[in-house]
């Protein structure tokens, strides 16, 4: 068995002494130890499972499905119906022109007849006198039929709405834009001017 001497005995003190002391003047090993017993471990958040669907019982199917198509029908009866509405409210607009274009197109005939009447001799029994007037007769007949009435404006205050000034005068005793003689009767309908009357103003 090896014996020490008493000054081999001191040194390996003191080494032991010295290492003991290292390990803990620096603090190394107890801020490790100490992190490692005050860092917990991160918990893992618990993620929440999506509840599964409960299965959709034929009854419930039955009755979706139900409403949906009521719904579906409900809104093909509502576009059929505007569609319908619109197509009747086009078909009158365009029958109304038409009806314009006509009355337009007859309106000069009138003015011919009137003219000729004008000026052919009264009461003198002449056929082709009266059958030119039972024309014109019938004509004014088939207008009032059709709505059409005459704007005869003698005397009424000038409406460029209503008539067409061809000229201005001016005349005693007339006040400033009033309708002094009509050249040329207008018509219209209970909705449109379909032809104003053509006009001399005062002015």
């Amino acid at each position: 068995m090896t014996r020490h001497t008493p000054n081999e005995d001191a040194v390996v003190s003191e080494m032991k002494s010295r290492d003991e002391k290292t390990s803990h003047d620096d603090g190394t090993d107890a801020v490790v130890e100490a992190a490692a017993v005050a860092e917990p471990e991160p918990e893992t958040p618990e993620v929440a499972e999506p509840e599964a669907a409960e299965p959709e019982d034929e009854l419930t199917r039955t009755t979706r499905e139900r409403d949906e198509y009521l719904d579906l029908a409900k809104r093909t009866q509502a576009d059929f119906e505007n569609f319908r509405k619109r197509s009747m409210k086009d078909a009158a607009a365009a029958g109304n022109r038409a009806r314009i274009g006509l009355i337009r197109e007859i309106l000069p005939v009138v003015d011919n007849l009137e003219r000729a009447l004008g000026v052919a001799p009264e009461g003198d029994g002449d056929a082709f006198v009266e059958g030119v007037r039972l024309v014109y007769r019938a004509l004014e007949g088939a207008l009032e039929r059709a709505g059409v009435e005459v704007i005869e404006p003698k005397g009424d205050t000038f409406d460029p709405n209503v008539h067409e000034a061809l000229s201005m005068r001016p005349q005693e005793g007339a006040e400033s834009g009033i309708v002094l003689d009509v050249v040329e009767k207008g018509y219209r309908t209970a909705d449109t001017v379909v032809r104003p009357a053509r006009v001399v103003v005062a002015a």
